[in-house]
C-alpha cells in the first residue's frame, strides 16, 4: 500500500533541497511539535498540545500538569535531537549504547511508578533509567490473558541480536526505509527491553531510520492510538506470540503494520513538500490548537494571592524542598547528624536570614518545626495538609537543611545549615536562599514555581557545595 505514492513524493521533496531556511524552520518547528505531542501524549503524559508548544517553542509552562511530565517532555526532545545527529553519520552502527543512552535520556533520572504483576497485583517499581529490565514486564490483556514480552534474562540476547540484525539489513539495502523502519519497531517492542519508555524508543528509531535515508519524519498522532495498538496486535498474531517469534518477525508478519506506517509517511512527506513550496502547512485543527494555546498562556499571568493559590505554591515549594533534599542526600555522609525544620511565618517583618539591627525583628509564628532523618520534607507536605490555617495570611515559608557536626574537620569541627524560603506576595511568590542574594519571583501557577524553582535550586546547591568545600578547606586540621 502506498509505495509508487511514497517513491513519487520522495522524488519531489528531494527535488526541492534545500529549502528556504524560514521554510525549513516551519516545517522543523510544526514537527518537533507535533511528533514530541503526540509520542509522549500516547503514554499517558498529561501536557496539553498548548503546554507543550509553550514549553517547547517559548520556555514556558503553565496549569496543573506535573513536574515529571514537563522534565519527560524536554527530555523527549532532547532524544529526537540525538537521533537526527546520530543518523547524520550513515557509516556508524546502530548501538545497544545508543538505545539505553535514549532510554536514560527521555526518562531524566530513576524514579518509582505503580506498576501490575503479571497476575494483575497492584505494586510500586522503581524504574532505572538507562538499564534492561530487572523483571518481567508482561501484561494483561483486555480478555484477561497474559501476553509475555522478553524475560530480563532473553533481553540482553535479543537486544544485541536486534542490532546486529539492523545493521547487516541496512546495509544490504534490500529493505525500503518504511519496511526497515516498521521491522526495527515491531521487533524492538516485542522484546520491550526497559521497564518504561519502550513505546516512545520504538518511535524514536523509527525515525532515526527514516531520518538516516533522507525521508521526513513522521508523527503516530495519539488520537489514533487505538487504531495503532490494534494494527500491532494483528502483527502479533501473524508473527506468533512467544517473544522469540516478535523477537524475529518477519516482513510477512507485519504487513499491516507497513502499511500503517507507510501511510503516515505519505502524511508526513506530503506536509513536507508544502512546506518546501512555502505552503501552509497547517493541518485541520492546527487553528483551534493555537487558540487554545493563546488562553492557556496568559489565563494565569495576574494570579493574585488568595488562600488557594497560596496554599497551591506552599505545596510546590514543598515538592521543591523534597527535589532539594534528594539532590544534596550525599552531604549526610560528611556530617553526624542531619535534620530538616520547616518555619512557616505569618506575621514577620523580613526574612529571618537578613536581621536588620535598626529594625526590630518581629517574633514569627511557628506552625510546627520537627526534626527528623532525611526524607522529613514528605512528612512536612503530609502534615501541612492537615493544618486548619488562613493561607492568605502566610508571608513566608523556610525549610532548613541542618548539618550538624562535620566528620573531617577535626577538633573544628563545624555545623552548615542551608535555608531556601518563599515569600508569598500579592502577585507572586518569590523563592531564594540564605547562601546567595539573587531570588527569583515566579507567578502562582504551581507548574511555574516548580520547573523555574527547580533551576533556581540548581544553582543554588551548587553554590552550597563551593561554600561547604570552602569552609572544610578553612576548618581542616592541615590548616
Amino acid at each position: 500500500m502506498g509505495i509508487s505514492n511514497i517513491k513519487q513524493l520522495y522524488s519531489e521533496w528531494k527535488s526541492l533541497q534545500p529549502l528556504k531556511p524560514e521554510d525549513l524552520k516551519r516545517w522543523n518547528d510544526k514537527f518537533k511539535l507535533e511528533f514530541n505531542y503526540n509520542s509522549n501524549h500516547l503514554e499517558g503524559n498529561t501536557l496539553t498540545y498548548g503546554q507543550t508548544k509553550l514549553l517547547l517553542m517559548f520556555g514556558e509552562t503553565s496549569g496543573n500538569a506535573s513536574l515529571k511530565d514537563y522534565e519527560e517532555m524536554k527530555a523527549h526532545n532532547v532524544g529526537l535531537e540525538m537521533i537526527k545527529q546520530e543518523a547524520q553519520d550513515k557509516e556508524r552502527p546502530l548501538t545497544e549504547s545508543f538505545i539505553r543512552e535514549l532510554n536514560r535520556t527521555i526518562l531524566v533520572q530513576d524514579y518509582w511508578k505503580n506498576a501490575k504483576t503479571p497476575d494483575g497485583q497492584d505494586i510500586r517499581m522503581q524504574i532505572k533509567v538507562g538499564e534492561y529490565k530487572s523483571r518481567p514486564n508482561s501484561v494483561l490483556t483486555a480478555t484477561g490473558e497474559v501476553f509475555s514480552y522478553a524475560s530480563p534474562e532473553e533481553t540482553p540476547a535479543f537486544m544485541t541480536s536486534l542490532v546486529d540484525w539492523y545493521n547487516l539489513e541496512a546495509d544490504k539495502g534490500i529493505l525500503t526505509p518504511v519496511e526497515l523502519a516498521a521491522l526495527l519497531h515491531y521487533r524492538y517492542i516485542r522484546i520491550h527491553p526497559f521497564e518504561d519508555g519502550n513505546g516512545r524508543i520504538a518511535r524514536l528509531l523509527v525515525n532515526f531510520v527514516l531520518h538516516r535515508y533522507g525521508y521526513p519524519m513522521i508523527v503516530i498522532h495519539s488520537e489514533d492510538k487505538s487504531n495503532y495498538l490494534n494494527i500491532l496486535h494483528q502483527c502479533d498474531v501473524e508473527a506468533g506470540l512467544t517473544p522469540s517469534d516478535g523477537a524475529n518477525a518477519t516482513l510477512n508478519d507485519i504487513l499491516p503494520f507497513v502499511n500503517y506506517l507507510s501511510s503516515c509517511l505519505i502524511r508526513s512527506l506530503t506536509l513536507a513538500i508544502k512546506a518546501a513550496k512555502g505552503e501552509s502547512i497547517e493541518e485541520e485543527g492546527d487553528f483551534d490548537k493555537k487558540i487554545a494555546m493563546l488562553q492557556r498562556r496568559y489565563s494565569d499571568k495576574a494570579i493574585e494571592k488568595s488562600s488557594r493559590s497560596v496554599e497551591q505554591a506552599r505545596s510546590a515549594f514543598f515538592e521543591l524542598a523534597v527535589y532539594v533534599e534528594q539532590k544534596i542526600s550525599g552531604l549526610q555522609k560528611l556530617f553526624d547528624r542531619t535534620f530538616i525544620t520547616n518555619t512557616p511565618t505569618w506575621n514577620m517583618a523580613r526574612k529571618i536570614n537578613t536581621p536588620n539591627p535598626d529594625e526590630p525583628i518581629i517574633q514569627s509564628h511557628i506552625l510546627y518545626t520537627k526534626s527528623k532523618e532525611y526524607g522529613f520534607v514528605e512528612d512536612i507536605i503530609r502534615l501541612s495538609k492537615k493544618s486548619q490555617v488562613d493561607y492568605f495570611k502566610l508571608k513566608y515559608d523556610a525549610v532548613t537543611f541542618h548539618f550538624n557536626h562535620c566528620r573531617y574537620a577535626g577538633d573544628n569541627t563545624f555545623d552548615f545549615p542551608f535555608c531556601i524560603y518563599i515569600q508569598y506576595l500579592s502577585d507572586g511568590c518569590e523563592v531564594s536562599c540564605d547562601i546567595t542574594s539573587d531570588s527569583v519571583k515566579l507567578s502562582y501557577n504551581p507548574d511555574v514555581l516548580a520547573e523555574e524553582g527547580k533551576e533556581y535550586m540548581d544553582t543554588a546547591c551548587n553554590e552550597l557545595l563551593k561554600l561547604l568545600e570552602e569552609k572544610m578547606n578553612d576548618k581542616s586540621p592541615e590548616n
